[in-house]
């Protein structure tokens, strides 16, 4: 599976790694490389953080499927225990 980004989110991320560049290491990097650069992440480091979101979510829904029958319970037969004895025949 390929992992995209919109065009504006790629066209904010090269500016992002521009920047990094050029804020902490020796030379700044040009649009073309940064493009390149943020290609590779994309293909490589990209499907770790994807399937560890996909990990992430699956435990919450893990979590809220196993606690729903806690939330949605209704007690069963419980007419008469409501009712009390009210319409009961003496």
């Amino acid at each position: 599976m390929t992992i995209e980004i919109s065009s504006d989110a790629s066209k904010a991320a090269i500016a992002s790694i521009q920047r990094y560049f050029k804020e902490n290491m020796d030379e700044p990097i040009g649009g073309l490389e940064a493009g390149a650069l943020l290609s590779f992440f994309l293909k490589e480091v990209g499907p770790a953080i994807y399937n560890k979101g996909v990990a992430d979510a699956q435990t919450r829904l893990q979590a809220w499927v196993g606690e729903l029958d806690v939330e949605v319970y209704e007690e069963e037969f419980s007419y008469w225990t409501t009712q009390g004895r009210k319409g009961a025949r003496s």
